[in-house]
């Protein structure tokens, strides 16, 4: 070790560790749900829509000793499109940078569909792998049990955790494990600071996630949300413009709804939410506008924090 490497600090609690852990899995495993509540804050968003997540979002969690930083990767599944093949390439990037990955698998879905492939994958992977059971309380023991010994017949996981994401069933354990398996070593974030989001995209993030909420049903994945404007105001308050892009005229007419009621109500959700997070007023004003074929734009992906495949 160099004389300028930093070095773990001594607390009462052991020398402090750190390290990254990538969650890897297919689309709707529950992976920003488990982050969000290992971090015991919202980080990430969430939604029954698949493929919700499309950049690494890091959330960070302290725990005994331990920064563990969580990246919420991009679910993995079979690429149609570029955004497609930018997700997975992003996915599989951050499971190799990380100190350890995590393999969520949905106990109702088990291997079917892209879980089995996703555990092939796996086998390329050196990094120290955990498998992750998830939605416990929707399956029997036994299911349980035959699901984790065929999983682990793919590949050599060092440990299996059963947990529900949603009631927070069995994540203490993961976090005691990792507060013991990561590195010594400083922590690389502040104590109170629980993403590495700028707060405009996080704050875009949102909005996305409630206009997925709302129209999931109407709207496909071809809509994509930035935060053009972010004025502090000196009453306190704080005024943000984002504008949602879509790429068909027919989008925007869904994305506004019948008299505006769909954006009003997009608007509404997404101001509450954000007040709560920035604990200050804040007055929000969404835009929609059309921009064909978006999703073969460099600039929109690097706004996204993803490459742009060639």
């Amino acid at each position: 070790m160099s004389e300028t490497e930093p070095t773990a600090v001594e607390t009462e609690k052991g020398p402090t560790r750190s390290g990254f852990v990538a969650l890897i899995g297919a689309t709707n495993a529950g992976k920003s749900t488990l982050v969000n509540k290992l971090v015991g804050a919202k980080v990430s968003i969430v939604s029954h829509k698949v493929q919700t997540t499309r950049a690494i979002v890091r959330g960070i969690a302290i725990h005994k000793n331990a920064q563990i930083v969580f990246m919420d990767t991009p679910g993995i599944f079979k690429p149609r499109r570029r955004l497609d093949r930018a997700m997975v390439t992003t996915a599989w990037g951050g499971a190799k940078d990380a100190d350890a990955i995590m393999m969520l698998i949905d106990s109702e879905r088990g291997l079917k569909g892209d879980a089995e492939t996703i555990l092939n994958g796996l086998k390329e992977v050196e990094q120290p792998k955990m498998l992750v059971l998830n939605k416990i309380d929707q399956v029997s023991r036994e299911e349980l049990l035959k699901l984790a010994t065929a999983a682990n017949e793919y590949v050599d996981f060092e440990r299996t955790f059963m947990i529900s994401a949603l009631n927070g069933s069995g994540c203490d354990d993961v976090l005691d494990y990792l507060a013991m398996k990561l590195p010594e070593g400083p922590w690389y974030y502040p104590e109170d600071q629980i993403s590495d989001l700028p707060m405009r995209q996080l704050a875009a993030e949102i909005t996305r996630e409630k206009l997925f909420l709302r129209l999931h049903q109407e709207l496909p994945y071809s809509s994509h949300v930035e935060t053009e404007k972010w004025e502090e105001r000196k009453d306190g308050s704080v005024r943000i413009e984002q504008v949602i892009y879509v790429e068909r005229d027919s989008q925007k007419k869904i994305a506004l709804g019948k008299n505006g009621d769909a954006i009003k109500a997009i608007s509404m959700a997404s101001r509450k939410e954000l007040s709560e997070i920035l604990e200050q007023p804040v007055h929000l004003f969404l835009f929609v506008k059309v921009r064909e074929n978006w999703g073969d734009d460099p600039e929109r992906f690097r706004e996204m924090g993803l490459e742009f495949p060639k």
